[in-house]
């Protein structure tokens, strides 16, 4: 059964690698669900990995659905991981309904090839989940990464038996989401061939600081984080000679 550690730094890579896993998910940014990693992030693990290194494309955090400017973005990101070595896309694109963008994803997928690519966890949020298996086995998608569409892959492993099923190898069904060792024997068990899993652990590596540099404000998957121009505008009117 093959294991795939979703990592979100160079350390937690090697350290995926030194434990025996046969692949990473690289990223970065887990708290907000995982964004692009660096350049610099993706072609250090590729260079000195001897493992597959998988590479998140999604360009920021809360919904699926992406401007012009940002697929754009995503496309170029693709390109770059294929120039680098990498092993496989993770990526997808959603309509404003959480369907799936057909014509956007079919088009990651042909600009990924030769590469595997794997519809990431947008899959979760889809309201159809079986038409979308369906739709991806049709754009010729590698792998989907789904927890069932439940807050765990153990909670959602009924449709995650299911969508194996209908599957029927045609796609590989990835099974991520609160996999750990207590429960990973289950999903072998079930028939799957594979896991994801971040097997993260919490270090602490310095005290509290008394001016904190993140926004609890900013966690959240239903809003969309983008500076104003009314705004700029004003603050150079304030200080403009």
């Amino acid at each position: 059964m093959i294991l795939e550690i979703c990592s979100s730094s160079y350390q937690s890579a090697c350290n995926a690698e030194t434990a025996g896993a046969q692949r990473i998910e690289l990223c970065a940014e887990l708290a907000i669900g995982g964004i692009t990693p660096s350049y610099g992030l993706i072609k250090q693990a590729v260079d000195t990995l001897s493992i597959t290194v998988n590479v998140l494309i999604r360009p920021r955090s809360g919904n699926f659905t992406y401007s012009e400017a940002e697929f754009d973005i995503m496309k170029q990101d693709i390109q770059l991981c294929k120039n680098l070595g990498c092993g496989g896309i993770v990526s997808g694109v959603l309509h404003a309904d959480n369907t799936i963008d057909i014509p956007r994803t079919k088009e990651l997928i042909e600009l990924s090839k030769p590469l595997p690519f794997t519809f990431h966890r947008a899959f979760d949020w889809t309201p159809n989940p079986t038409k979308a298996l369906s739709q991806l086995i049709e754009l010729g998608a590698h792998g989907i990464l789904t927890s069932g569409q439940n807050t765990t892959a153990e909670k959602g492993l009924s449709l995650l038996k299911e969508l194996q099923e209908i599957a029927n190898d045609k796609i590989n069904i990835l099974p991520g989401g609160g996999i750990n060792a207590g429960n990973a024997a289950v999903f072998k068990a079930a028939g799957f061939n594979e896991i994801h899993a971040s097997a993260s652990s919490i270090k602490q590596v310095n005290d509290p600081p008394e001016i904190p540099m993140n926004s609890l404000k900013f966690f959240d998957e239903t809003i969309e984080i983008c500076s104003d121009v009314e705004k700029i505008s004003s603050i150079l009117n304030n200080i403009k000679d």
